[in-house]
């Protein structure tokens, strides 16, 4: 999925995407006076090394890998600082991050996640994050903070049974 949120086509440059995330990051740091610091920039970089979440763990190993200083406490921190700043997202479900398509837009967390490729697509309506407040206001519900997960199976990964059939 790129950057929009739809999937990626075959004349996809995913290496947009990572240099879109980084100015956006340093923008934002700047304006609110936090520090890209070189390994918070390294773990954005790597939670956009694709558009599939990516766990902690996997860029701690990423990170020594490539000779990075990775401590579990500093990956954390990291990862902290670029959800704070939203940079990036927290894929509850997963245990998994994925950089976040309007970074320094608040809002409510919704994700398609593909059950086969494993990628993610962030939605940037406003109408699912709108029907939930109603319904939990109506119910006497005050909404601190909303992530919705959807599983399923992405346009390149459902097949059309017709030409499934085709033997």
């Amino acid at each position: 999925m790129t950057r929009s949120g739809s999937p990626p086509g075959a004349d996809h440059d995913h290496r947009l995407c990572v240099e879109a995330a980084i100015a956006d990051a340093q923008a934002i740091c700047a304006a609110r006076g936090g520090r890209l610091t070189a390994l918070r920039r390294r773990v954005l970089e790597l939670v956009w090394a694709s558009h599939r979440p990516v766990g902690a763990y996997a860029i701690l190993d990423a990170l020594d890998r490539r000779g990075g200083a990775g401590a579990p406490p500093t990956v954390y921190r990291a990862l902290e600082f670029l959800l704070a700043h939203g940079l990036i997202h927290r894929i509850e479900s997963l245990n998994a991050y994925v950089g976040c398509s309007r970074p320094g837009h608040r809002n409510a967390g919704q994700f398609l996640i593909c059950s086969d490729c494993g990628n993610a697509a962030e939605l940037d309506g406003g109408s699912v994050a709108a029907a939930v407040v109603a319904e939990a206001t109506r119910l006497g519900f005050a909404v601190e903070r909303q992530t919705v997960e959807v599983s399923g199976l992405c346009a390149d990964c459902t097949v059309d049974p017709e030409a499934a059939d085709v033997g």
